[in-house]
């Protein structure tokens, strides 16, 4: 089976899961809704306005954690896996067209989120997000949903080698919630390039240590990437 029907075929199982939808859905309401939180509570000369407005990205990316998860964790149950490589013996062409239907719903909802965050986080700013550029305002809009549908895949890699995304999710959350708040602010060490820490840097208007906007999202793609290589390895090397 070529590429393209492979992929709206993956599509259609995206559509037609509730659970998946709800997870769409989930990421702008997560994200809005920080965002508008904590851009209230951001005082101060040295406050970030930028990433104030983008704050709820650290609540929206469990949303799409889950999708990504969730998409991937759906063909270890039942033996839906079987059946699926019934009709696509090609495993790495089936685990691609899964990837590319994660990645372009969760980008697509990312921009819209980013939008709305920005629109939001500035309306409650008010003449605290006077100091925001247009570019830094479109680098956080693009770099929000990167970093999300990067989450999104990081995610589904995983799930494919766990093969659970209870196990995925288990990781991922806790890593997250608490790794990087424990963390904080701390620069200059091995917490730069925790995948989270390094691709959030794109939401900041300045920024420590040696990774700059678009590196720290290279840094988040390295880490989707071999989540998904893996993840592909295992799919090769596992019965299904």
């Amino acid at each position: 089976m070529e590429f393209t029907p492979v992929l709206h075929s993956e599509w259609l199982k995206i559509c037609t899961l509730r659970s998946l939808v709800g997870a769409l859905c989930a990421i702008p309401l997560a994200t809005v809704a920080f965002s508008a939180l904590a851009a209230a509570d951001s005082d101060g000369a040295d406050a970030d306005a930028l990433f104030s407005a983008f704050f709820g990205v650290s609540f929206g990316q469990i949303a799409a954690i889950a999708f990504g998860a969730t998409a991937v964790a759906g063909e270890f149950r039942g033996g839906a896996l079987r059946t699926t490589l019934a009709a696509v013996p090609r495993r790495g062409r089936w685990f691609a067209a899964k990837a590319v239907a994660i990645a372009a719903p969760v980008l697509l909802v990312g921009l819209v989120t980013a939008g709305a965050s920005l629109a939001v986080g500035r309306a409650v700013l008010g003449t605290r997000a006077d100091g925001l550029t247009s570019a830094e305002e479109a680098r956080g809009v693009v770099g929000c949903a990167v970093y999300l549908t990067l989450m999104a895949l990081l995610a589904a890699g995983l799930t494919a080698l766990l093969r659970s995304g209870v196990a995925t999710l288990s990781v991922l959350i806790p890593f997250l919630l608490v790794v990087s708040f424990v963390v904080g602010d701390v620069s200059g060490s091995v917490a730069d390039v925790l995948p989270d820490k390094a691709g959030q840097v794109v939401l900041h208007e300045t920024w420590d240590g040696a990774l700059g906007p678009w590196s720290g999202l290279a840094v988040t793609a390295l880490w989707a990437s071999a989540a998904l290589l893996a993840g592909a390895w295992r799919l090769n090397r596992r019965d299904a």
